[in-house]
């Protein structure tokens, strides 16, 4: 791979940029696979956390179980209604929306999306890189003032 700058260049490079490249550009590599079999990112999130759930899961519970995902927060709304009238989810007596066998099957195509995507995107990666990648971007998080605590 050619890099963009020579390394003595390249430390100069403000963090701020590249995180934004990257976060642009993985976001549309991501996203514009999952469009490609008919969910959004959002809408695999929900699908994600309804197979996971027995009892199934409130519109509520979905919305603010991803308040902090990307900005998306309560503009989960609107995926979770198409996701219901797509037939998706279905709401039971109790108002829980439990996944439908077609959206169990779209999550399970979603889901070998999202590991064919990630696989792709972290080809020529090892996990040592990755690792120390993270743990450099959430050191450069806390000292900015961010929160890096699991959620």
């Amino acid at each position: 791979m050619e890099y963009s700058h020579k390394d003595a260049e390249l430390v100069k490079q403000p963090i701020g940029y590249w995180t934004w490249a990257a976060n642009k550009t993985l976001m549309a590599y991501v996203r514009g696979r999952l469009a490609a079999i008919g969910i959004t990112q959002p809408q695999w999130w929900v699908l994600h956390q309804a197979v996971h759930s027995e009892i199934g899961v409130t519109r509520e519970e979905a919305i603010s179980a991803h308040q902090a995902d990307l900005d998306v927060g309560a503009g989960l709304a609107p995926d979770v209604d198409l996701l219901v009238e797509r037939k998706l989810l279905v709401p039971d007596a109790d108002g829980r929306l439990r996944i439908t066998d077609e959206g169990r099957a779209l999550h399970q195509r979603a889901a070998e999306t999202q590991q064919a995507s990630r696989r792709h995107v972290h080809a020529g990666v090892s996990d040592e890189e990755y690792l120390v990648t993270l743990k450099v971007l959430q050191r450069m998080i806390h000292d900015a003032g961010g929160d890096v605590s699991p959620a």
